[in-house]
């Protein structure tokens, strides 16, 4: 069964970019482009991974991971903070909302694809 993946991001042109190499890859994905509904989205859906970007309209990335991972039903969700944002305290608090990895914009698709194997369990 493939593996399903959620990009919350804004920026339609990136996610579609995403999207077509992981599901070239085999990947199911689903996307989403703001942070609200990006939110409904991973409670509706349940992915198996979320790409998640911090700058989103609505709600941002920092409060979408901490509302996913402080609830029972998706902690175990893993989320990779997806990012212009390349300061140090920015990673920091991703990682104190809860965020299992952060990668930044621009970024190396090998680095992205690697990050989510190795976070679902795949070689």
């Amino acid at each position: 069964m493939s593996k399903r993946l959620l990009i919350v991001d804004d920026e339609k042109d990136l996610v579609e970019t995403v999207a077509f190499r992981l599901k070239a890859l085999g990947y199911e994905v689903i996307a989403a482009y703001d942070g609200q509904q990006g939110l409904d989205m991973a409670r509706k859906e349940n992915p198996d991974l979320i790409i998640l970007d911090l700058m989103l309209p609505k709600i941002d990335g920092y409060k979408v991971c901490r509302m996913l991972k402080f609830d029972e039903k998706f902690k175990k969700i893993p989320i990779i903070m997806f990012s212009a944002r390349a300061q140090e305290n920015d990673k920091k608090m991703g990682m104190e909302v809860g965020a299992d990895a952060y990668i930044t914009k621009p970024f190396e698709p090998s680095a992205l694809l690697a990050k989510i194997q190795e976070l679902i369990g795949e070689k």
